[in-house]
């Protein structure tokens, strides 16, 4: 199939590695939502799904005359699948692309199983590795419990304090909102390990099954993330970026930002699950059974072919698939109506406005009032 060049390529690729974890966090996507389509994937990717998804990824770099590319070894827990066979499916997947094509490695991992071993072999492929930490013992054990409900916490931070022995290997630190932590003591404990960035996301949650709040009439969430942005900004020893509020920062500014949550940039990414079936959004797993899946894989189809497939389109239609509200919003340009998972309703399927709006809003306008203070104007601002 011809690319056509009104549709953008897809520059990350994530491989669902492992389909199990050591660890049970309440709120998982892929594990404890109504899409429970794991039970019926493969415990760990084989390397034939690796060498598919390989080739597939080096035709779809050549098509589109791409000089690198994302991979993003994910689950589950993709450590599950041991070094050795992590080693051959690295092997896999890199021996697929081009060489011209720089191929940028990076997994995501709870961190209780990190050991030298393993960063031995990071050093020698080049993956750089993200941990999943939700903050001190007692918050991140809020929610992320083994399988005998015992804490996670004291090996996830030995993971992380191993990981921090070797720094260009540790990619961040990734932590989901809880407002029942403090956002502040949340923010500078996980800054205590000198991580590069740290990401905050946001629970997954729809119209249909709004997330925790105290109070609904209060932008919760918008508060929480702004007490972050606070304590981000004016503490000068931090060198780490927050992804989520550099992003609101440079989308302002008119500069697109890096992550698929904000902003109306169509996203670039792609899954790969264990049996090499490909999904679109592989949160969409939270919203309905079924949501993600697309009927394709890296046997038959190309990703070109998937670029192509009606459930993925609306990812490219910018404004035009948002609700009529968020379409004449003026911070639309920023929040992009939010992620997509976000604005899910039976009724209305994704022509909703998120359901982190009224946070958004907040966030924003706090992040952008910040601006001010120094005499910058933001480029897509409501009038004050």
């Amino acid at each position: 199939m011809t690319p056509r060049e009104d549709i953008a390529p897809f520059r990350s690729f994530i491989l669902k590695v492992a389909n199990r974890c050591n660890i049970d966090c309440d709120y998982c996507y892929v594990f404890n939502s109504a899409d429970q389509a794991w039970r019926h994937l493969p415990a760990r990717m084989s390397v034939a799904v690796a060498q598919a998804a390989g080739r597939r990824i080096g035709e779809h770099a050549a098509a589109h005359g791409l000089r690198e590319v994302h991979v993003v070894l994910h689950g589950g827990e993709p450590l599950l699948t041991g070094p050795r066979h992590m080693a051959d499916l690295l092997g896999a997947v890199r021996g697929g692309v081009p060489a011209g094509v720089v191929v940028r490695f990076e997994l995501q991992t709870n961190g209780t199983l990190l050991t030298h071993p393993w960063l031995d072999l990071f050093e020698q492929c080049e993956v750089v590795v993200g941990v999943s930490l939700d903050g001190p013992p007692a918050a991140n054990d809020r929610h992320r419990l083994t399988h005998t409900s015992r804490s996670s916490a004291a090996s996830a931070v030995r993971g992380v304090e191993l990981l921090r022995s070797r720094p260009h290997l540790f990619a961040g630190l990734l932590a989901v909102v809880d407002l029942a932590n403090d956002p502040v003591e949340v923010h500078d404990y996980l800054a205590s390990f000198e991580p590069p960035a740290i990401d905050f996301g946001l629970p997954h949650g729809t119209h249909d099954e709004p997330p925790h709040r105290n109070d609904p009439r209060v932008p919760e969430y918008g508060l929480w993330m702004s007490r972050v942005y606070d304590a981000w900004l004016t503490r000068p020893e931090h060198q780490h970026s927050v992804r989520m509020l550099e992003d609101i920062v440079a989308l302002s500014s008119g500069v697109r930002g890096s992550v698929e949550s904000l902003g109306l940039a169509p996203p670039t990414s792609i899954v790969v699950e264990s049996d090499g079936t490909i999904e679109g959004v592989d949160t969409l797993r939270s919203v309905e059974d079924g949501a993600s899946w697309l009927g394709l894989d890296v046997f038959r189809q190309s990703f070109d072919e998937v670029l192509h497939h009606p459930k993925l389109l609306h990812r490219q239609g910018g404004k035009t698939v948002l609700a009529g509200q968020c379409q004449s919003c003026p911070l639309v340009e920023i929040c992009g109506g939010g992620y997509l998972p976000h604005r899910f309703s039976t009724e209305h399927g994704y022509r909703n406005p998120s359901v982190y709006c009224a946070d958004l809003e907040y966030l924003i306008r706090h992040v952008q009032g910040s601006l001010r203070q120094y005499g910058w104007a933001p480029h897509a601002a409501a009038p004050p």
